[in-house]
C-alpha cells in the first residue's frame, strides 16, 4: 500500500487551519460514521500529489518566449499542465484552506469521488464548509476537455456540448466548457466556497507557485487589495453578512478586470492539466485493441458485440462505429479514423428515481453564517438541463423556449474510466472472485448523477429492465417480496422526457455482465501506468453482490411535497404534464 510516512509539506503550500464547528442538520444515518477519517485520509494524499507537482516545477526545463506570436519554446505544455496540476492540489483555494477541487475528484477513481462510504449514503462531498454537500456525483475529469461549447443542433432538436451534468458550464467566453468548469467549484456554496471569484487571484497571488503563473500567463498581480479581503476570502460563500453579493471584495473596475483575467487563465490552465496524456491518455484495452496490440477475451468481445448492437450503448456513448440492434443486422460501419471517446456529447432523462440519501434535501435550516442550502426540503426536483435553461446563468435567452423538452436531462458522460480503481481494489463490482475462487476487493463507486446505482451491474440492468419492473412508489418502498434495483425500479423523479431508446432490452443476466466486462476494457493504464493511481491508502472492501450492492443502506424515500413553484413553477412551465 502507498503510504506517507517521510514526506515533507512545504508550509508556505499548504497551510492547515482549523475549521469552525460543522454543519450537521442531517438525522442519523445520511452521513457516513467514518466522515472524519475519510476526509482526513483525502486530505492526506491530495497533499502529497501538490508536494510532487511542486517538484515536477522545480525539475522543469525554464522554457523561453520565442516567435510572433510568442510562445513558451520547449516546455510550454508542460509548464501550463504542472501549473494546473498546481491549482488543482491547492487547498488553499478555499476559505479554510482545506480543500482542494482533487478532494472530490482522485486519480485513482478516474478522478471522481474517492470516498467509498460516501459514495454509498450521501452522494455529494462535503465542501469547505463541513458538511455542506451538493446534490449530485463528482464527475470525471477524464476526457471533459473534448465536449465542444453548448449549442443547440435544430435539425435534431437537442442540446449538444457543455459540461457538468446538467451543461450550465457552456465555454460561450472561454470557448472551453471544461476551462469554464474549473470556474464553478471555487465560488459554489457547496463546495469550495469562496464567496468571490476574486479570491482565487487574492490566494494565488501569495502561492508559492505564483512565479510559474506569472510565466505561463504574463498575468498582473499589482491588484490594490482591500484591507478587509482576507477576511471576506476565510468566509464561506452565502454568508447573510454578504446581502447576497457575488463580488463583495470592493476592487476598482481595473483591478477588478486583473483579477477576472486570472481567474480566466486558472480555468484554462485546470483544462490543460486534465486534457494532458496523463489524465486523458487513450491507454486502455480497449485503444491497445483498436491498434491491435490486444485482443479481447470472448466475454470482452461478447460485451463490445452487445454494446453496439442489442444493448443501443453505442447510439450515445459512440465508439466511431456503427450500431447493429438486431442478431439479423451487421454491422458494416468500418472504424473510423478517430479518437472514441464514448459520448455524443449530449443529454437524456432515463427516468431515474429521487434518491432519498442525497446529502441537499435536509440543508433546511440555516448553517452558522446564516445560509440556508436548499429551503425547499424534499420539495426540490433536479430538472437538469431545464433548471439551468431557465435559470439567470443562461447566457442565451433563445434557450429558454427549450426548457420544458429538456426537463430532467442530464450529459451523457463519456463511458471511458468509468470502472478505474485503485491497484488494490480492481473491480467496482462486489462479489467477483479471481480464478482461485477468492473474492476480489473492490472499490465503492457511485453511478448515474444522483447516484442512484452502486455498481455497473445495477446501471446496466437499469438501461435492460426499467420498463420491464416499473413500480409507481418512491425508493426504499419497494412492495413485499421485491428488490429494488433488482426486479422493482421506483418511480422517476422527472416523468417528463423519458428516453425510451431504453428501458426494455431484453438482456439475458449474462449478457448484463459481459457488458460490464467490456466496460472495464475502457480504464486508462493498460498500456501505460496511470499517473497517481497507486496513492489510495484507503480500505477496499469484500462481500455482497453486484446485483444488490448498497442496498443494505437503502431508506425509504419520505412522503414527497409537491414541487417547489421556485424550480416548477418558472415559466415556460414543465409540460406536457407537472412535475409530481
Amino acid at each position: 500500500m502507498f503510504g506517507f510516512v517521510g514526506v515533507s509539506h512545504t508550509p508556505s503550500a499548504q497551510i492547515q487551519v482549523s475549521q469552525p464547528l460543522a454543519y450537521n442538520p442531517y438525522p442519523p444515518g445520511i452521513l457516513p460514521t467514518d466522515l472524519e477519517a475519510e476526509i482526513a485520509r483525502v486530505r492526506r494524499e491530495v497533499q502529497f500529489i501538490f508536494n510532487e507537482a511542486l517538484n515536477e516545477w522545480r525539475a522543469l526545463p525554464h522554457p523561453t518566449l520565442a516567435g510572433n506570436p510568442p510562445i513558451l519554446r520547449g516546455s510550454g505544455y508542460q509548464a501550463v499542465d504542472i501549473l494546473g496540476k498546481l491549482m488543482n492540489f491547492d487547498e488553499n483555494m478555499s476559505p479554510f484552506r482545506t480543500e482542494a477541487c482533487a478532494f472530490c475528484h482522485m486519480p485513482y477513481a478516474g478522478f471522481s469521488g474517492p470516498i467509498p462510504s460516501v459514495n454509498l449514503t450521501m452522494v455529494a462531498y462535503p465542501g469547505t464548509f463541513h458538511f455542506r454537500a451538493g446534490k449530485r456525483t463528482a464527475q470525471r475529469y477524464t476526457y471533459s476537455p473534448d465536449f465542444p461549447v453548448l449549442e443547440y443542433n435544430t435539425a435534431q432538436g437537442a442540446f449538444f456540448g457543455g459540461n457538468f451534468w446538467d451543461a450550465r458550464s457552456t465555454g460561450y467566453k472561454l470557448q472551453s466548457p471544461d476551462a469554464e468548469q474549473a470556474q464553478h467549484p471555487p465560488v459554489d456554496t457547496q463546495e469550495m466556497g469562496f464567496p468571490d471569484t476574486a479570491c482565487i487571484a487574492f490566494r494565488l497571488s501569495t502561492a508559492v507557485y505564483r512565479p510559474l503563473f506569472e510565466l505561463v500567463w504574463g498575468a498582473d498581480f499589482h491588484i490594490r487589495w482591500p484591507a478587509n479581503t482576507e477576511k471576506i476570502c476565510a468566509t464561506p460563500g452565502g454568508a447573510a453578512g454578504f446581502g447576497g453579493s457575488a463580488t463583495p471584495i470592493r476592487l476598482s473596475p481595473e483591478d477588478r478586470t486583473k483579477a477576472n483575467n486570472i481567474y480566466d487563465h486558472w480555468g484554462q490552465s485546470i483544462s490543460k492539466y486534465e486534457r494532458s496524456n496523463r489524465l486523458s491518455p487513450f491507454t486502455s484495452k480497449f485503444d491497445a485493441f483498436l491498434k491491435g496490440n490486444y485482443t479481447l477475451t470472448a466475454n470482452e468481445m461478447a460485451g463490445y458485440d452487445l454494446f453496439k448492437g442489442k444493448a443501443n450503448c453505442n447510439s450515445c456513448h459512440l465508439d466511431g462505429r456503427s450500431t447493429a440492434l438486431t442478431p439479423s443486422q451487421t454491422d458494416t460501419g468500418a472504424a473510423a479514423n478517430t479518437r472514441p471517446l464514448f459520448t455524443c456529447f449530449g443529454y437524456a432523462n432515463l427516468g431515474l428515481p429521487l434518491n432519498p440519501r442525497v446529502a441537499l434535501f435536509y440543508q433546511i435550516t440555516p448553517d452558522r453564517v446564516g445560509f440556508t442550502p436548499n429551503p425547499y426540503g424534499f420539495a426540490y426536483r433536479d430538472l437538469g438541463l431545464g433548471t439551468f435553461l431557465r435559470s439567470d446563468t443562461n447566457p442565451n435567452s433563445q434557450w429558454v423556449q427549450f426548457a420544458p423538452a429538456s426537463d430532467g436531462q442530464m450529459q451523457t458522460s463519456t463511458a471511458r474510466d468509468v470502472a478505474m480503481t485503485p491497484p488494490q481494489c480492481p473491480t467496482t463490482e462486489a462479489g467477483q472472485v479471481d480464478a482461485n475462487g477468492s473474492p476480489i476487493p473492490y472499490f465503492q463507486k457511485e453511478f448515474f448523477h444522483n447516484g442512484y446505482a452502486k455498481s455497473l451491474k445495477q446501471l446496466v440492468h437499469f438501461y435492460n429492465t426499467r420498463d420491464v419492473y416499473p413500480f409507481k412508489v418512491t425508493s426504499g418502498n419497494c412492495p413485499e417480496g421485491k428488490t429494488e434495483k433488482v426486479d422493482c425500479w421506483t418511480m422517476p423523479e422527472v416523468p417528463n422526457n423519458i428516453d425510451m431508446t431504453t428501458g426494455n432490452l431484453g438482456l439475458t443476466d449474462q449478457e448484463e455482465n459481459q457488458i460490464v466486462t467490456f466496460l472495464q476494457t475502457l480504464t486508462d493504464g493498460f498500456t501505460t501506468p496511470y499517473p497517481d493511481i497507486e496513492t489510495f491508502t484507503g480500505q477496499c472492501m469484500t462481500g455482497g453482490t453486484a446485483a444488490t450492492q448498497g442496498n443494505e443502506l437503502l431508506i425509504p424515500t419520505p412522503y414527497l411535497p409537491p414541487c417547489a413553484s421556485a424550480i416548477c413553477g418558472v415559466q415556460p412551465l414543465p409540460a406536457p404534464t407537472p412535475i409530481p
